[in-house]
């Protein structure tokens, strides 16, 4: 498997929506083999975007040049973008990744863009809500799951609000932890029970 993770930038990206997947595929910390995975941005262009809390970011690629085959995973965060119709680049590079076997993580707008693209048409999967996704005339509304992620096969798709099941969600696919590390560490970031911290630790240094 490649070690790089590639994650979708553009203007008005919703910052907190992937900040727990990030941060911890790019620190090592209690991973299976510590630096593994690299976390490289993609942009329509290799132009600078702006993110929803006004951060500016300077993609690492343009879209165009990247390649599912050198990917270990594509993430789309949700933008104000995707309410406009925008980012069909990324609706592209998605089907590629998906018809190539790579896996794709959506989340929030993000999602919305997926389904009136036809690719939530036929597969279990969660947005916002169902009626955002109803508003795009998709027609997978009977695959709809209420749940703050889902993962189906090499789709994984999540609520705005389930920044943190959408990472745990993400470090499963990728099998970035041990099972009863990526339990403890849900523990602890989803569950706010700080016995997750030491069970981390101590899945780690058993």
């Amino acid at each position: 498997m490649t070690d790089t993770v590639h994650l979708a930038i553009y203007d008005t990206l919703a910052d907190w929506e992937i900040g727990f997947a990030t941060a911890h595929i790019n620190s090592g910390a209690w991973q299976r083999q510590p630096d593994h995975f690299e976390v490289v941005t993609v942009g329509e262009t290799r132009d600078p975007v702006t993110t929803m809390g006004g951060l500016r970011l300077t993609p690492d690629m343009a879209v165009a040049d990247l390649d599912p085959a050198g990917s270990a995973m594509l993430i789309l965060p949700g933008a104000d973008t995707w309410l406009a119709g925008g980012n069909e680049v990324f609706v592209d590079a998605a089907r590629a990744f998906l018809d190539a076997g790579v896996p794709v993580a959506a989340i929030c707008g993000a999602t919305g863009g997926l389904a009136a693209a036809g690719l939530l048409d036929d597969r279990p999967h969660t947005s916002n809500a169902r009626e955002f996704l109803e508003a795009t005339g998709y027609r997978g509304s009977a695959h709809y799951r209420e749940a703050g992620a889902v993962t189906d096969g090499d789709l994984i798709t999540a609520s705005a609000t389930a920044p943190v099941d959408f990472a745990r969600a993400i470090f499963a696919r990728l099998g970035l932890y041990e099972p009863e590390t990526l339990d403890a560490w849900y523990k602890l970031y989803g569950q706010g029970d700080p016995a997750g911290y030491f069970e981390l630790v101590a899945s780690t240094t058993a």
